[in-house]
């Protein structure tokens, strides 16, 4: 897939390395020199469209100044036929390129012939990456950090699928261990208080006390009456866990479905119990001298490993710990699973566990090259309205969850603020995430969308239809906001290639607001309706291409691209 971006460099490596071989030849330069340096893109266009600084990094070698060496450079380059028109030196010894119009028809070309795949590649050349997200305790509902990592891990996976990998998207469930047996406990109490009148029941002091677990006692006395009043304490909890548990997972799964996130698998806790995966995991490590007992409790030496202090993986009472089924879980995810590539998307409070973590997956007898797992650690969100926090729902009057938030914010909106940059805290205005103008920017960027869409069909209606990029004559979009858009759009494989490296997802939203913004002023210097054909037409294929992108890059974000607003 085409990377504009890329071929440009590249094509200005070989201008430059051609033009030193002819220099070297003439005894203008110092042959034998191993030339290298950077290829980029000013910030002032009128520097040039790309600057190399490959004399400045050849100085030293050559014993000549940089200016000296960037002048012979230019008189050798040959440009014909390249993307360049001319390359200037400036500076200190910078070599300036201009791009040609066959650069710009080429962005125009691949965005017509990639379609809804511009900005695919296939440079990662189908290695195998789970993310993990969410991965919110099935024992209540989901939060609005749960909301946050819902989106960057989603679109994360959509910009690694879109960069090659054979991306694989997975919801960890805590379906086992003390939070469940609280939460059984909890569903207990509430169920025999309906039962047998509030006051003769005791809820436990550490127990969940939200709305939900007073909805599924309720469920569960309209199922079966008192049918489990006079059971035992432990046949009892088992069936209100085994009946509360796949509601609660059923129900997160339908929220998260309404916010447009579907997973591959949902992985239980309990299927690593139960096969005896964890319980093999500890002995691996206890066999190889991993691990000592203290005060009856199994701890792994991960100091050993470089790690701040050592861990429990299993306790006194001889339950494993969560960092002991941590363990096995990603042990099964590269040696069972075979996956190339994991990353956890984890909340700010799992950051000094995360640093312990990778220093356990060290361990040589788990056979897992730690450098293959990583972390996208997100901040905290905090909700806004007319500059005051906001705690609770309107409609509920309880905390936000997901849900709620949905039945105020539109899906678009939801996804598109929250997939802020992951390592900043996050303040979600809802009021402006409601508001219906420019300073939205998903609306902002949804309207450039919309206006291109019913520009291309009023001009259809009057027989100006969509050319090829062949049809027309790139040479007419000459103005500054013409160039500057086509540039913009020539980015987007770029930056899903940078957004993928860094796990940086919020590269996207910056991208297509900046694209719309392009566009807008672009659309509002240079008219398209009532110019000349030649010019109408070219000027209707790059409002039109740009619609394409835009379209694309909300696609990524997991964004709807209206046609009409």
């Amino acid at each position: 897939m085409a990377n504009l971006i890329q071929k440009a460099k590249e094509q200005i490596d070989s201008l430059v390395m051609a033009a030193y071989e002819r220099a070297a030849q003439k005894g203008a330069l110092p042959p034998g020199v191993q030339l290298g340096g950077t290829i980029e893109i000013p910030k002032d266009a009128a520097l040039g469209d790309y600057a190399c600084s490959y004399a400045m990094a050849a100085a030293k070698s050559m014993r000549m100044p940089p200016r000296r060496i960037a002048d012979e450079l230019a008189k050798e380059l040959e440009l014909e036929g390249s993307y360049f028109t001319n390359a200037e030196v400036a500076g200190a010894g910078f070599i300036n390129f201009r791009l040609s119009d066959r650069w710009y028809a080429e962005v125009l070309s691949a965005v017509e012939a990639e379609g809804a795949d511009y900005g695919r590649a296939d440079t990662a050349a189908g290695e195998r990456v789970m993310v993990e997200f969410v991965s919110a305790n099935p024992t209540g509902p989901m939060t609005i950090g749960n909301a946050r990592g819902g989106v960057l891990g989603d679109t994360l996976a959509a910009i690694l699928d879109r960069a090659g990998h054979e991306v694989w998207r997975e919801f960890y469930v805590n379906d086992a261990g003390n939070q469940v047996e609280l939460f059984g406990r909890s569903i207990e109490a509430r169920y025999l208080q309906l039962a047998l009148g509030e006051q003769a029941v005791q809820f436990p002091e550490d127990g969940y006390h939200g709305d939900d677990i007073r909805e599924l006692a309720q469920m569960l006395f309209d199922k079966y009456g008192d049918k489990y009043v006079n059971e035992d304490e432990q046949t009892r909890r088992e069936a209100f866990v085994n009946f509360a548990l796949p509601h609660n997972i059923a129900l997160m799964e339908k929220h998260l479905e309404r916010y447009r996130i579907r997973f591959d698998r949902f992985f239980l806790e309990s299927d690593l119990h139960k096969s005896g995966y964890v319980e093999e995991t500890v002995k691996l490590l206890t066999d190889n001298g991993y691990t000592y007992e203290k005060e009856g409790a199994l701890w792994l030496r991960n100091t050993d490993f470089g790690a701040d202090k050592d861990e429990v993986l299993r306790r006194a009472n001889g339950f494993y710990t969560y960092y002991a089924v941590d363990i096995a879980y990603h042990r099964h995810k590269f040696i069972e699973r075979g996956f190339d590539r994991v990353i956890d998307v984890w909340g700010a409070d799992h950051h000094g566990h995360a640093i312990r973590f990778k220093a356990s997956m060290t361990a040589p007898a788990l056979g897992i090259d730690s450098s293959k797992l990583d972390f996208l650690i997100m901040q905290m969100v905090r909700l806004t309205r007319d500059g005051e926090t906001i705690k609770v729902s309107k409609r509920t009057g309880k905390a936000i969850t997901l849900n709620d938030l949905l039945d105020e914010i539109s899906v678009d909106a939801c996804r598109f603020f929250f997939n802020a940059k992951p390592d900043t805290h996050l303040e979600f205005d809802m009021g402006l995430a409601i508001r219906q103008d420019s300073e939205n920017p998903v609306y902002y960027v949804q309207y450039a969308h919309a206006r291109i869409s019913s520009l291309v069909a009023t001009l259809a209606a009057e027989g100006n239809v969509v050319p090829r990029v062949e049809e027309i004559d790139v040479s007419k979009l000459s103005s500054d906001y013409e160039r500057e858009l086509i540039k913009q759009i020539s980015l987007l494989p770029e930056e899903i290639r940078l957004a993928a490296r860094d796990y940086d997802p919020s590269r996207i939203n910056r991208y297509v607001i900046e694209l719309a913004a392009r566009f807008h002023r672009f659309y509002n210097s240079n008219r398209i309706k009532g110019e000349e054909p030649e010019l109408l037409l070219a000027r209707l294929k790059l409002a039109d291409t740009t619609r394409m992108v835009i379209a694309n890059s909300l696609d990524i974000l997991g964004v709807t691209a209206p046609e009409k607003m």
